[in-house]
């Protein structure tokens, strides 16, 4: 089994490499024209740094001023003439608010000539924020909506009405001055309305949808947040420009070429995974069971992003909690592993990038008098799959293109 875990440690860090934005946003700056006036940068998401950094290196001479407002521990270094923030996610904290108070101030009053260079990628619903409701209520919002197994799409057509910068008003803010968009898609589909709350692009979301979403899930809100949610958000915007750049599609094709370099019949089962993450990681154990006794080697790879309901008031994520949830049907099988990982290198609110397990993890956990499904009832797969040593750690790894799990089957003898 060393062999698979190995092969899954090469898998994963070839998989992020070729996803990294810094190729991609280079090419897309190739088509953004130098202002006559100044040409401010505003990155904004987990990938936040590692954008702004690709952006400073092909345009810094022409950039005035900027700001970075990134996750926790995603800064890597100063950037030149660039102002670098860390702030809370996935629920936005004091830090958020500051950091994103220091972008507005920056656009707020620019002219027709300037422009603004916005990098944004996956988790700026949370670090970009201004919120229009009271800091506690916006909490426990998210905190609902979050552990509730609501959708990212759901939770980001609340929450754009509750922002004064989400939903396109980012850029209405910036006007006169026009804004050019870089966005590294985290959402199956490339939603740009969505992905990170869409703070520069037109929002095809309603209000009745985002009312929808409050009573679907019997969310908690004071009455002043509900005359917010009937208030619609821009449906136009004349002075933003557009491109995206990565994608799931993008890591589980690098994910495919690593199994097969290492002998592997790889399959793509889907770039669309999105359903829960027990759920995802129960399916892709049956299909490593099925096929372990089929002769070949063989890795079935699923990309997309799953959701936790949550039941318990343990730590995990959903990268975690599949691969744990895959553990029992591959239980006493020598030559199946299931690997699930976030491109970012941070699932839900921990260290870890994911989870691996083999056909030895439900045995080391009963060993120690721990059982799967109570671990997974309780939320708590980064402490199971820690007791089995199976807690996948990168570190941030400066993108994010959603997730991809993959499971590997050595050749039977």
């Amino acid at each position: 089994m060393d062999r698979l875990y190995e092969h899954g440690k090469i898998i994963i860090e070839e998989a992020i490499h070729a996803a990294m934005p810094d190729t991609a946003v280079k090419k897309a700056l190739m088509e953004l024209k130098r202002p006559k006036g100044k040409l401010v940068l505003v990155a904004a998401g987990k990938a936040a740094w590692q954008m702004a950094q690709a952006a400073v290196e092909e345009r810094g001479e022409e950039i005035s001023n900027g700001v970075v407002v990134t996750k926790y521990d995603h800064v890597k270094g100063e950037l030149p003439k660039v102002t670098c923030y860390e702030a809370g996610h996935p629920v936005p904290d004091k830090n958020s608010f500051f950091a994103t108070e220091q972008a507005l101030k920056l656009v707020e009053n620019l002219g027709e000539e300037d422009l603004v260079l916005f990098l944004l990628s996956g988790g700026g619903s949370a670090l970009f924020e201004k919120p229009l409701v009271p800091i506690e209520e916006l909490e426990s919002i998210t905190a609902q909506l979050l552990a509730c197994g609501a959708s990212i799409v759901e939770i980001n057509t609340v929450r754009k009405r509750i922002s004064a910068v989400k939903g396109g008003r980012f850029a209405e803010i910036c006007q006169p001055a026009q804004v050019f968009s870089v966005v590294l898609s985290d959402i199956i589909g490339d939603p740009l309305d969505m992905i990170a709350s869409g703070p520069a692009y037109p929002d095809s979301s309603t209000c009745e949808k985002a009312l929808a979403v409050i009573e679907k899930y019997q969310i908690e809100i004071a009455p002043e947040t509900r005359v917010l949610l009937r208030k619609e958000t821009p449906k136009t915007l004349e002075n933003v420009t557009t491109l995206v750049t990565g994608s799931v599609n993008q890591l589980c094709e690098a994910a495919k070429v690593a199994c097969e370099r290492l002998g592997y019949e790889p399959v793509i089962l889907t770039a669309e995974l999105s359903c829960q993450a027990r759920e995802a990681g129960a399916f892709l154990g049956t299909i490593g069971k099925y096929h372990s006794d089929k002769g070949k080697a063989k890795a079935f790879i699923a990309g997309g992003e799953t959701v936790v309901k949550l039941t318990g008031k343990g730590l995990g994520g959903r990268n975690q909690e599949c691969a744990l949830a895959a553990a029992d049907a591959i239980s006493g099988l020598d030559n199946v592993a299931v690997f699930s990982i976030g491109s970012d290198g941070t699932d839900g609110p921990t260290d870890a990038a994911g989870g691996y397990v083999d056909g030895k993890t439900k045995t080391r956990l009963e060993e120690q008098g721990l059982s799967i499904e109570k671990i997974l009832k309780d939320n708590d797969a980064y402490h199971g799959l820690k007791a089995c040593g199976g807690l996948i750690i990168t570190g941030p790894t400066g993108t994010n293109v959603n997730d991809v799990a993959v499971v590997l089957i050595g050749e039977k003898q």
